[in-house]
């Protein structure tokens, strides 16, 4: 009913509310009870469930579609209330989005591409029941740049501790389904990911953040400093001669500042690969930038819940979300560093030859 309320009366009419009917309405894969707004003189027609109307049209991708955005069932309940007049229980909400489960499990083992130039793993932090306590779980995320230059999102993984096994996990799984040897795989300090990684990929270049290293660096010495360190850190990954301005860089901070210099030697190894690429493939590959953006998408639709009752609470909402991330991503124009990773990728024979 839409008019105004004076007691139960409508303003400036003979007619007045009369409490509601209830009928029960048929959705896509169950049914839903109806509370229908009455009037006195049989004169209201209800919009969105009209009379005669037996079936509800859309109401499962309207729950999955609030659910996604972050709404909790407490929400939805009160926004179909509100808005609709439909009284919907926390059972059958469950019901709606536990059916997306089913599409989470063929997304996590679809096929992927043969080869993707670059890959870019990284870690969101979410709050799980388990076991009667909630605890702080890592969600893994990987996304590959397509040899179109588009992103894709290649997998999701909840994990309690990362390592070595984990990851050897990871990368059997990406390459039982479907992806080859030979891939530039960005990351910022996973423990345990180089080795499992080449274990199951031997000619894949790990290349770390440095972005992320150059953010520690900073950590590591005064404000007033900062400008000076960031630009004598951005000389060594800028350099053809990157050794030599790392010496240079230690030796002109190494009495203030040590530990920022010993940082990027420890890290070397995971520094070093895209120095064998233009300074246009660098800057596509030195950051996990990419990352971090999806990242942050994912934090606004997750901060307004406290904790998951449990991992496949949180793998379904991020699953929804992250869909809906993805089509916001339109294809890209082809850049010039993609194209380059593209020839390279093309011409490796070891690619073309691997077995599956």
């Amino acid at each position: 009913m839409t008019w105004p309320i004076t007691g139960s009366t409508g303003l400036g009419s003979e007619n007045s509310r009369n409490s509601h009917s209830k009928k029960r309405i048929l959705t896509e894969s169950s049914s839903v009870e109806v509370a229908v707004p009455r009037d006195r003189s049989g004169s209201f027609e209800p919009q969105l469930v009209k009379k005669g109307q037996s079936r509800l049209p859309g109401f499962e991708a309207k729950v999955i579609s609030l659910y996604a955005r972050g709404m909790i069932q407490r929400e939805i309940r009160t926004h179909f209330e509100e808005f609709y007049g439909i009284s919907v229980s926390a059972d059958l909400i469950s019901r709606v989005t536990d059916a997306v489960i089913d599409e989470v499990k063929a997304w996590q083992t679809r096929p992927l591409d043969q080869i993707y130039p670059v890959i870019f793993f990284d870690a969101l932090f979410v709050k799980v029941r388990d076991e009667g306590t909630v605890r702080n779980k890592a969600v893994y995320l990987a996304i590959g740049i397509t040899m179109g230059g588009t992103k894709e999102i290649l997998g999701l993984w909840i994990e309690q501790t990362e390592g070595a096994k984990f990851w050897l996990r990871v990368m059997n799984e990406l390459r039982t389904r479907g992806i080859k040897d030979r891939l530039i795989a960005v990351v910022d300090g996973l423990k345990g990911f180089p080795q499992a990684t080449n274990s199951v990929f031997p000619e894949t270049q790990v290349q770390t953040c440095i972005v992320h290293l150059m953010r520690h660096g900073l950590s590591l010495c005064s404000f007033k400093d900062h400008r000076e360190v960031a630009k004598g850190m951005k000389t060594i990954y800028r350099a053809e001669a990157a050794a030599n301005r790392l010496t240079e860089f230690e030796q002109f901070w190494a009495a203030k500042y040590p530990s920022i210099a010993a940082g990027w030697r420890r890290n070397w190894e995971e520094i070093i690969p895209m120095f064998a690429f233009p300074p246009e493939i660098r800057l596509l590959i030195h950051t996990t930038n990419v990352m971090e953006s999806l990242n942050r998408g994912l934090r606004k639709i997750i901060k307004t819940r406290g904790h998951f009752p449990n991992d496949q609470a949180a793998t379904k909402l991020l699953f929804l979300a992250l869909k809906n991330i993805e089509k916001r991503w339109k294809a890209a124009p082809q850049t010039h560093s993609t194209a380059q990773l593209r020839r390279g990728a093309q011409q490796d024979s070891h690619i073309g030859h691997s077995d599956a």
